[in-house]
């Protein structure tokens, strides 16, 4: 069907929807926002709206979807798979999704507003757990044997807490700084990681 078609016309038009329902949002909440206001301040009309989304839920959806799936993509970047690498060697190009949240902060301060994207406070924590379940074996320091489904859990919302603190301060630290502050957390119990997924 043509709507599954996606060109460089119909990216950009989708594009400038989520860009305009992202500031809406921050504007007036996720509920009050009518299609109306979408085209409006995307100068666009309604039936070109119609054309690629049925409904502001299906719009969120879309652009949920497309930056979560866009953060499971950055991960494996800096890894080859089934290489085990020392904690002691991370470096920023082993942290692209940090690189990648901040490149689209537009989008993820949105994780600030109560008001926001539909399932976006659970589908963001659960992305970045999934990550590190399907992804990523870890080694403790000294190989001390724990409950590894525990210590993934652990790792994995940790990390997940220091990203929204991150995005709440307004990124005040830069990324390097961030980077490397993680990078130090991750030193102090985990001695080895594996990337085994595939992006």
């Amino acid at each position: 069907m043509e709507e599954r078609l996606e060109t460089p016309r119909k990216n950009r038009t989708k594009e400038h929807f989520q860009l305009a329902l992202i500031d809406l949002i921050k504007e007036k909440g996720f509920q009050s926002i009518k299609v109306k206001d979408i085209v409006q301040y995307s100068k666009y009309n309604r039936s070109t709206f119609y054309i690629h989304y049925q409904d502001k839920f299906d719009l969120a959806e879309d652009l949920l979807h497309r930056m979560l799936k866009g953060i499971e993509e950055s991960v494996g970047k800096a890894y080859q798979s089934s290489r085990k690498i020392s904690t002691v060697k991370l470096n920023a190009k082993s942290f692209e999704i940090i690189s990648y949240i901040y490149e689209n902060r537009n989008f993820f301060a949105l994780i600030n507003y109560q008001d926001t994207i539909p399932e976006f406070h659970t589908r963001f924590p659960q992305t970045i757990l999934k990550i590190y379940q399907e992804k990523f074996q870890f080694s403790t320091i000294n190989n001390k044997p724990v409950n590894m489904d525990y210590f993934t859990r652990y790792t994995a919302y940790g990390f997940y807490g220091l990203l929204t603190n991150w995005i709440n301060t307004d990124f005040a630290a830069t990324q390097d700084e961030f980077i490397e502050e993680v990078i130090k957390l991750s030193q102090t119990h985990i001695e080895m990681v594996m990337y085994v997924g595939h992006a």
